[in-house]
């Protein structure tokens, strides 16, 4: 195959969709591969470090010359779009249900196109999933971020003037970047409590040394393991028991997501009113519109002295290792789709490439 890695479009974008390492991988196996000048640059790999792993370094059209697959992180502006060469096939995080126009424009190009974030679950997939391997990343970062912006340290410390008391940190949904936010807290000494609407996530919570909350008749796991969308008596007796729990802590971070749809609303502005002045809220489902009320992306509100970071895009924040678990992403589905010969091959009907493909035969699928 002939891949070629094109330079982040995205404002703010510090990833690359493969770094060196993937691309001697990649060659070894006897892909050729194509890198744009400057495309790992913002994630700490320079054009020599490509160069020495057997890549191709080039400008973007000397890199997209004669490619079969184009790797990115997100999405290709309208210029990238409408330089890709017809047939090839694009695979990024795309945000299909954010960006039709960008999947109409690809299709009228006769570009096919496979979404990263729609990789099924699945045990053969699990090495291709970069929503895990991203949200991972963020669910550590947000609990930095949040502890920076406390007027308080997370540890109990006992000091000659007297002791300090732990902070108390409550996480919402116990999901990957739950998970990790859980983890990463109790590391760094907060008493560390969580919920989520998926009741059979306890067990992996008091694993890690967190108190479940627990919410009694609310139990909305859907297909694959995601959570469902909340009926109208569940969100009510959700939101309570959640009011009732926040008003206590000093750290809250967010996660819950339904794929597809805008976050669910978990915290509203009169329960965060309710918390102390000085505690923090790192809402990571700020992009798709905010787990809590007042939440806008990229922004950081403060209602009656609490904080709500509306956290966008963290994984970018960490863009060396980001690059290298979502390039391994990558690297392991291109592995797939080339088969023992080399020889790519993506159709729908392939039980890992199908269900992410979201333009093909001209077609917008999503």
């Amino acid at each position: 195959m002939r891949v070629a890695v094109l330079r982040e479009a995205v404002a703010g974008e510090r990833r690359v969709a493969l770094a060196p390492e993937h691309v001697a991988r990649l060659t070894k196996a006897g892909h050729v591969l194509q890198v744009e000048r400057g495309a790992g640059d913002a994630a700490g790999f320079d054009d020599a470090a490509y160069a020495a792993a057997g890549g191709a370094v080039r400008d973007a059209g000397g890199a997209l010359a004669q490619a079969e697959v184009v790797a990115m992180v997100q999405r290709p502006s309208d210029a990238q779009a409408d330089a890709l060469p017809a047939g090839a096939l694009l695979v990024a995080l795309l945000a299909p249900h954010r960006h039709r126009t960008l999947l109409e424009r690809l299709a009228a190009r006769g570009v096919r196109a496979l979404a990263m974030e729609r990789v099924p679950r699945s045990t053969r997939a699990q090495a291709m999933d970069a929503l895990s391997s991203q949200a991972t990343l963020a669910g550590y970062k947000a609990v930095l971020l949040g502890a920076a912006a406390l007027p308080r340290i997370l540890p109990m410390m006992t000091t000659a003037a007297g002791t300090l008391a732990p902070a108390r940190t409550f996480v919402v949904g116990a999901g990957v970047a739950g998970l990790q936010a859980i983890a990463t807290a109790r590391r760094l000494g907060a008493v560390v409590s969580a919920f989520d609407v998926r009741p059979v996530v306890k067990e992996q919570v008091q694993s890690l040394g967190a108190s479940f909350v627990e919410i009694p008749a609310v139990a909305a796991e859907a297909a694959g393991g995601y959570a469902r969308e909340l009926g109208a008596s569940e969100q009510e007796r959700v939101l309570a028991a959640v009011s009732a729990h926040v008003k206590d802590m000093d750290l809250v971070i967010t996660t819950a997501l339904i794929p597809g749809r805008p976050a669910p609303r978990l915290i509203t502005t009169a329960a965060i009113r309710a918390m102390r002045a000085g505690s923090v809220i790192v809402d990571l489902a700020a992009e798709a519109g905010g787990n809590c009320e007042p939440t806008r992306a990229g922004e950081t509100v403060v209602e009656a002295g609490v904080q709500i970071i509306g956290a966008v895009n963290l994984p970018s924040t960490l863009p060396l290792h980001a690059s290298q678990l979502y390039g391994r992403n990558v690297t392991n589905l291109l592995l797939h789709l080339g088969g023992e010969d080399g020889v790519l091959r993506a159709d729908r009907a392939d039980e890992i490439a199908g269900p992410m493909f979201v333009v093909d035969g001209g077609e917008v699928l999503f």
